[in-house]
């Protein structure tokens, strides 16, 4: 019985011991090896709120960076504005490249880490959020600048987890050019970059706004148009702009991205002005002038309220114009010297309640099948 004691004894110190003694995990497996993983880059989370294992609101930028001065990052303030002042985790994606399985690989990542909207700024996402909005029913996705479509346009469907929404650019080129010509100038250049809808838009409305305001004065407006196939800031681009400017060229409407920090660029070299887009661009360079705006921020934080409050409009197709205020000029940040803010308010009012009409098209790229030149008081010169 003494040794059975004993026996007992030791095992209870031994497992005693055992109890206290550090705990230790497992190394966690994975299904698959990293070179597996989709291929997409989570970026960093620029957030102040505490770690989280999933963030609830993502976004995945379109080309370029979340710091891009234009879409990406006017976009996202939104996504950080609404989800800060709520208290909802957020965090945005890279692709790794400008393709639809890049972008769904994204999206995937974005799912996986526990979003439940997804924000998408760009028209390169129509096709993907096609894909997507039936890939994952039970996530909502706000598609900025676009309407979701298949890849050769056979079908566009919007299903009730996705909104598409577009903006009338031509409303916000059309702000620009009619301040720029009220302000003084009569050599107008605009270089924008892929011919797609969103800048088509904004060069036709441009060299109306033009018009309208040649017009009123009875002035004569000589006008460059140009389309850089690109949104990349490039030498080549930013010498054709110097060129403009050494030939007379007093004003260029820098339109596609990153095209426009090389206009600004020329611009400063040639003691020039310029116009921004998409945002407030007035930071950049001094010789901004005015920045041609859309509500980027403020439609992603009014739609997301609406989704958190349950009146999300489920598979909606959405314009946000002068009406929504979804556009505008920046004028506390604008460098006009004579075109004021009543000027500006008469104007924006007009268009809100629809008294201007805008000629547009989404796809063209030759001026001439849109407006009749030989009405306008705007000589347009097509560079190559």
């Amino acid at each position: 019985m003494k040794k059975l004691a004993a026996l007992l004894l030791a095992l209870v110190f031994v497992l005693g011991a055992a109890a206290c003694a550090p705990q230790t995990e497992e190394p966690a497996t994975t299904e698959a090896p990293v070179s597996e993983v989709p291929v997409a880059t989570e970026a960093p989370v620029a957030t102040d709120a505490a770690p989280a294992d999933t963030y609830e609101i993502a976004m995945i930028t379109d080309i370029g960076t979340i710091d891009d001065k234009s879409f990406n990052q006017g976009t996202w303030e939104g996504v950080v504005a609404y989800a800060d002042a709520n208290g909802i985790t957020r965090k945005y994606y890279q692709p790794t490249e400008q393709s639809t399985d890049a972008y769904l690989a994204a999206i995937q990542l974005a799912v996986e880490g526990g979003a439940k909207v997804i924000v998408t700024p760009g028209f390169l996402f129509e096709t993907p959020i096609f894909l997507a909005q039936d890939m994952y029913p039970d996530v909502t996705f706000i598609l900025i600048d676009g309407n979701p479509h298949s890849e050769d346009y056979s079908e566009f469907r919007t299903n009730a987890n996705a909104v598409g929404i577009v903006y009338a650019e031509e409303q916000a080129g059309y702000l620009a050019g009619y301040a720029a010509v009220k302000d003084g100038y009569t050599s107008l250049g605009f270089m924008g970059g892929m011919a797609v809808p969103a800048v088509v838009r904004y060069g036709y409305g441009f060299v109306q706004g033009a018009d309208a305001a040649a017009k009123e004065l009875n002035v004569t407006v000589d006008m460059k148009y140009h389309y850089t196939g690109g949104f990349d800031a490039t030498p080549e681009v930013q010498a054709l702009a110097s060129s403009w400017y050494t030939s007379g060229t007093q004003v260029i409407f820098g339109c596609g991205g990153a095209v426009g920090f090389s206009v600004f660029a020329a611009a400063e070299e040639n003691n020039a002005k310029a116009i921004g887009v998409d945002v407030d661009q007035s930071a950049e360079s001094e010789t901004i002038i005015t920045s041609a705006m859309k509500g980027l921020g403020a439609s992603v934080q009014d739609i997301l309220a609406q989704y958190y409050a349950g009146t999300f409009p489920a598979g909606a197709a959405l314009t946000m114009d002068a009406s929504k205020a979804g556009v505008a000029l920046p004028m506390a940040a604008s460098r006009f010297t004579t075109f004021a803010q009543a000027d500006y308010d008469a104007l924006f009012a007009k268009l809100a309640a629809g008294e201007i009409t805008i000629v547009k098209d989404d796809i063209g790229t030759d001026l001439a099948n849109v407006l009749d030149l030989g009405t306008t008081s705007v000589t347009i010169t097509p560079v190559e």
